[in-house]
């Protein structure tokens, strides 16, 4: 992928990266606005929709977003940064539309099934815009800190802002979240695109024997497709290890996503407003040490990191599950927070040492697409524990899931370490 040279500018704030920001942010704002406050009630007591006409539209979401990340990585080495990236914004704002203007069933899931295959290509070129805006200083976990901000920011405020304007009539808000979708349209036709071709795609074609990138661009997309699975087969040497660590990276928090509310009110006994404290205590303090954190790997690397934050999640979220006192439960959501400030930048940054050096997009998908399975089979596991094990058996689940990260970071710290560097 070519982005203009501004991108690669020696600042962190350049108009590149505040465009991916603010793209990130306002995106995962109606994402968690309607996930979270509007679907739910939308479609079971305004439309009266069955729960299993609600559950399979969620369902599509995820399963669209899942599916297309891995095809959207391709096609950002295809079609250039910014047309990738507008046409799935683009995916994105009909699907709103749908929902907000067609409300049938088959419309409703569908309009959800195409909400995620619009908002898959968001984090694959969100993650190849800050690996070209971070080459040269080198800073990719502070980059991913700030990022990360966004991300969660935004999937935070949807819900709560639009609970404020949730009254008698959806229609504005579905015109609010429209607007906002319609301004990152425009943000995004003044991202970078790509000139004379994709270098990335254009490195990749020429590392086979045989192909050249001219004959690569002209040969059609299946010889295309055929010319980045070469490639990549040849060019990607990660540990087996780092596959089921994807998965269970996302799996761990897939566990405890439809349960947490359920358990904090039923088996602690809290209030809603209690509850709602944890979640931005939490939440804050993950926040807030993204950036700290995210300099602090650019400088030291990620393997200690990442070993304290995955034993220091397993040994929290384990004891949460096994604690009745409030002030203990308290203690542990913080640690909880502590850890995913020491997971979430750094993650990211261990996987992008381990790119191959073309189709930098394709190979981001996938593993983008790998780590997402977890997030879908983590909340049907999980309803299972619950129901036939018990309620602290999810909790239990993830966090053993997350001693076995430790484990497997373990072994692909070691294995880094062993390999040569490029």
């Amino acid at each position: 992928m070519e982005l203009t040279s501004g991108i690669a500018r020696k600042k962190l704030l350049n108009p590149t990266f505040a465009s991916l920001w603010l793209i990130m942010f306002l995106v995962e704002f109606v994402k968690g606005a309607l996930i979270v406050s509007i679907l739910p009630v939308y479609m079971g007591n305004v439309l009266k929709l069955s729960a299993f006409a609600i559950g399979l539209s969620f369902s599509m979401q995820y399963i669209g977003d899942n599916l297309f990340r891995s095809p959207a990585g391709w096609l950002i080495e295809r079609l250039g940064f910014r047309r990738t990236m507008s046409l799935g914004l683009c995916i994105t704002l009909g699907a709103v539309a749908m929902i907000a203007f067609l409300p049938n069933m088959g419309f409703l899931v569908l309009g959800c099934a195409l909400l995620g295959i619009g908002t898959a290509p968001l984090w694959p070129c969100v993650l190849m815009g800050i690996t070209a805006v971070t080459e040269e200083n080198n800073n990719f976990a502070t980059a991913m800190g700030v990022i990360q901000i966004s991300s969660l920011g935004g999937t935070g405020l949807g819900p709560v802002i639009i609970n404020f304007f949730l009254h008698d009539s959806y229609r504005p808000i579905f015109w609010f979240l429209l607007g906002c979708l319609s301004l990152v349209v425009l943000v995004s036709l003044f991202l970078p695109g790509k000139s004379g071709g994709s270098t990335a795609a254009g490195t990749a074609n020429a590392a086979i024997p045989g192909v050249t990138s001219s004959s690569a661009k002209s040969g059609g997309m299946l010889s295309q497709l055929r010319a980045s699975i070469r490639h990549i087969r040849a060019h990607l040497n990660v540990s087996p290890l780092l596959y089921p660590a994807l998965f269970l990276q996302s799996f761990a928090v897939g566990l405890l996503t439809p349960v947490i509310t359920l358990y904090v009110r039923t088996e602690l006994g809290l209030s809603p407003a209690t509850f709602s404290a944890m979640l931005v205590i939490g939440g804050g303090i993950t926040v807030l040490g993204l950036i700290p954190i995210g300099k602090l790997v650019d400088r030291l690397g990620t393997r200690w990191f990442l070993h304290i934050g995955f034993a220091l999640a397993a040994a929290s979220i384990g004891l949460f599950a096994l604690s009745r006192e409030v002030s203990l439960v308290w203690l542990f959501v913080i640690l909880i927070g502590c850890s995913y400030a020491l997971i979430l930048p750094t993650w990211d940054t261990m996987i992008s040492h381990m790119l191959p050096s073309g189709e930098k997009g394709t190979v981001w998908g996938l593993f983008l697409t790998i780590q997402g399975s977890g997030m879908v089979a983590g909340p049907i596991i999980s309803g299972k524990m619950w129901d036939l094990i018990g309620p602290t058996a999810p909790f239990l689940a993830s966090s053993a899931t997350m001693a076995v990260l430790f484990f497997l970071h373990i072994g692909l710290a070691r294995t880094e370490k062993a390999s040569p560097k490029p």
